[in-house]
């Protein structure tokens, strides 16, 4: 074949094509895009990666701070019924069960198996344990622990929260590692919301084309990636508007987010952020606090049904909300079901178990409230000012644990509640209340409540309400008398007639009887028990009101004006101010500072705090004192001015108490103890007026109905120091001669012994042992207090 030649320069007679001009344009605009493209996505993409870095470490620091109650101490012999135990049960989320499961318990007579769940308390760890205790005769007869069969000294249950302090966002959230999450919780959230979770790279193309197939055939399932959904969901910023720049801008975060992370930070991650519903302001974020906010439950506890529905939730927290649309919720609940059953997370006995299960949450998520007990979560307040200013407490993490018990608050919130409707009437202004209730033997504020509405925010008339305390103050006149035992003792004579004391500048003051008479002669005892003012007053200018107001400021911190009208409460003080001053009476003498905190830890639950320090053992004096004065309060209980208590059929608890009420029936005031605790009440109206309210028909009457519920110990008064004697006029003398009546006196300070006077028609003394058994005494309204006026000496 001839091969044809060419001409090398024959080339240059053919014509070229020249490229059109456009093309080189859009060449050059496409390099330029790309230049202009890189240029800004890598600065783009590493400030997007460092912001990853930071708002993934910022979680931590958005951890409200948690506030516990006291956790319940389990000992034999200790004070409680089957009621109150499960009231302290229901409060920490504990549920009936066959008790083998933490946060469990069952009951078989007064047999409880409790598994409790563990915890950090402001001494260490305290594990969980599975115990069994027995309760009779409304107490502890025994406790043992279940597994070991062995008896326990004491036991200790994991505490109640009672409030969250949240930071600038009103979130409530609890982290938890990723092995505390249950297997099936994180195995059924990739089932349902991400099977290729731990293939992929941040975006899963395959789930993308499987979740359009599964929406043209009538079902759904998301194409988001878990890690998608954790960029969108908040953590990083990204707003929930749909468009085209949020996508892109959520895959660059996955992306990245996969490119920094492992797949258990990024599921641990996930766990601690999903959103999962709202109560008002406060969003639910995070597995843990899910479970309890719809469950009531720890997270461990959750059952299959249960786990199905918390992640049928992620997919929308107000659609498929199980209290507003339940049937919506039991659908998306039965959806999630079956993708475990197909995926072999769950067996066909338990899928159909599960089916036809109740949706189980609760009616209300009363756990999760960011606030119950305002009264008291102001007092904690108060109390942390000094070590933590406000912005410390709040998402910073802390554990705050508290000296609350949740019966005791319990129970004087119904008490209050109670006796105030009880009281009103159209006559009398509306009635208000604030009180304190406090553990005589540590110095715990065990209940505060500081309105008769006691969710109600603001003013708390526990602490905050300054009112005239009245003839609350008289036990300690008659201590700094007592305090002198070679001078007085509870059989002293005293006076009991109109007194007048000299004011200076021409003045003077006449303090009269509630009841407007004259007692003569009378026993010092019988002058406390039944509040006589004439009688007090010589005593206590005897005593020197300059000594009493230093008292009340050593015990209570309390600053008065040392004027004779001193003697009869003529100083404004709080509930609270006059339950630390009663506490030093209701320990036996010893100086306890109350305190509300106990101590708080940090969010590894190290101990950074405490406020429950023994107290120093009380001073033998001191002692002594507090336990005469304790017995002549027991007589006003038993025969004075508190007697409706036994009536009321309190007489069971020898309680001790004092009433006060101010002028006018202002202010009605009681402050009583027994063994285990004392509570101070006032019951008044805000505006000052007059409701014509003794004592012991206004407050007592709600210490009444608060002690007639809780479990508490009898009051014993130790005979240490004392020497009990009977007496006759000014000696000691028999037992069985007529007339006497046994006395406490100061150990060495009794009066010398004198045989029994030969019988002979004598008038019997007041005050005499048929006054002290109430044989053929009427019984008489409570007397009325009366404050003086407060003139300066």
């Amino acid at each position: 074949m001839a091969r044809i030649q060419y001409d090398e320069d024959d080339n240059d007679d053919i014509d070229q094509p020249e490229t059109p001009q456009w093309r080189r344009r859009l060449v050059i605009w496409v390099l330029a895009a790309v230049g202009l493209g890189l240029g800004f996505l890598i600065p783009y993409t590493l400030y997007l990666n460092h912001e990853v870095g930071e708002r993934f470490g910022q979680l931590k620091w958005q951890i409200p701070t948690r506030v516990y109650a006291r956790p319940l101490e389990l000992a034999p012999g200790r004070t409680l019924d089957a009621a109150t135990l499960k009231t302290e049960l229901d409060a920490a989320a504990y549920h009936e069960g066959d008790g083998t499961r933490p946060g469990t318990y069952a009951r078989n007579g007064g047999r409880w198996t409790i598994s409790s769940r563990g915890f950090q308390d402001v001494d260490g760890q305290v594990p969980a344990r599975r115990i069994e205790v027995v309760l009779s005769g409304s107490k502890v007869a025994s406790v043992r622990d279940a597994s070991a069969r062995r008896a326990l000294k004491s036991v200790r249950l994991d505490p109640a929260r009672i409030a969250t302090l949240y930071g600038q966002k009103n979130e409530e959230r609890r982290l938890v590692r990723l092995r505390e999450v249950p297997e099936l919780l994180v195995t059924g959230l990739q089932a349902v919301e991400d099977r290729d979770f731990n293939s992929h790279h941040g975006i899963d193309v395959s789930g993308m084309v499987r979740a359009a197939f599964k929406t043209a055939t009538g079902s759904t399932q998301g194409a988001s990636t878990l890690t998608q959904q954790l960029a969108r969901s908040g953590l990083l910023g990204i707003g929930r508007e749909r468009t085209i720049s949020r996508k892109g801008k959520e895959i660059l975060y996955a992306l990245l987010i996969e490119a920094r992370y492992d797949k258990g930070t990024i599921l641990e991650a996930y766990f601690n952020q999903v959103y999962l519903g709202q109560r008002g302001a406060q969003a639910i974020h995070g597995v843990a606090a899910g479970s309890e906010f719809w469950f009531g439950r720890d997270l461990s506890d959750l059952s299959t049904e249960q786990i199905a529905l918390l992640i049928g939730i992620v997919r929308g927290p107000s659609y498929y909300d199980p209290r507003r649309n339940p049937e919506r919720a039991l659908e998306r609940r039965n959806f999630v079901l079956g993708e475990m059953h197909e995926t072999n997370l769950i067996s066909d006995a338990e899928y159909q178990r599960a089916l036809k299960a109740p949706l189980g949450v609760t009616t209300d998520p009363g756990s999760i409230a960011a606030n119950r007990f305002p009264a008291y979560i102001d007092l904690i307040r108060r109390q942390l000012a000094r070590d933590y200013p406000a912005d410390a407490l709040a998402g910073a993490g802390l554990s705050v644990m508290s000296g609350m018990s949740p019966s005791a608050q319990a129970m004087a919130e119904g008490a209050v509640a109670r006796t105030l409707k009880g009281l009103d009437n159209k006559r009398r202004p509306p009635l208000q209340a604030g009180l304190v209730v406090t553990d005589v033997h540590n110095g715990n504020v065990v209940a505060v409540v500081g309105s008769r509405s006691v969710a109600e925010h603001g003013f708390n008339r526990a602490v905050e309400a300054q009112r005239p305390v009245g003839s609350l103050l008289k036990p300690f006149v008659y201590l700094l008398a007592l305090a002198q035992p070679g001078k007085y003792s509870l059989a002293s004579w005293v006076d009991d007639s109109p007194v007048t004391v000299a004011l200076g500048k021409n003045k003077n003051w006449n303090p009269g009887n509630s009841d407007g008479r004259s007692h003569g002669t009378v026993r010092l005892i019988d002058a406390l028990a039944m509040s006589y003012n004439q009688a007090t007053v010589r005593v206590g200018m005897q005593v020197d009101p300059e000594r009493i107001a230093g008292l009340i400021r050593t015990l209570a911190g309390i600053e008065a004006t040392p004027n004779p009208a001193l003697i009869l409460g003529a100083v404004d003080q709080s509930p609270y101010a006059m339950a630390q001053l009663y506490q030093f009476l209701a320990s036996g003498g010893e100086i306890q500072p109350l305190h509300a905190v106990r101590g708080v830890l940090d969010a590894n639950g190290k101990a950074l705090n405490r406020y429950d320090k023994e107290p120093a053992p009380a001073q033998e004096g001191d002692a002594i004192a507090a336990r005469l004065i304790t017995i002549a309060l027991q007589q006003a209980v038993s025969n004075g001015t508190g007697t409706q208590l036994v009536r009321d059929g309190l007489g069971r608890l020898s309680p001790a108490g004092k009433t006060g009420t101010s002028n006018d029936g202002r202010d009605s005031w009681f402050a009583g103890w027994t063994g285990d605790h004392l509570a101070v009440i006032w019951v008044g109206n805000d505006q000052n007026k007059e409701t014509g309210l003794y004592g012991a028909t206004g407050a007592m009457r709600v210490w009444s109905a608060i002690f007639s519920r809780l479990p508490t110990a009898p009051l014993e008064v130790g005979n240490k120091g004392i020497d009990w004697q009977w007496t006759i006029g000014s000696n000691t003398t028999d037992p069985d001669c007529p007339g006497a009546r046994r006395f406490a006196y100061v150990s060495g300070f009794a009066p010398a012994y004198a045989p029994c006077p030969q019988p002979e028609p004598v008038e019997e003394e007041s005050g005499g042992w048929r006054d002290w058994f109430g044989i053929g005494k009427k019984e008489e309204e409570a007397p009325r207090e009366q404050a003086p006026p407060q003139e300066t000496p």
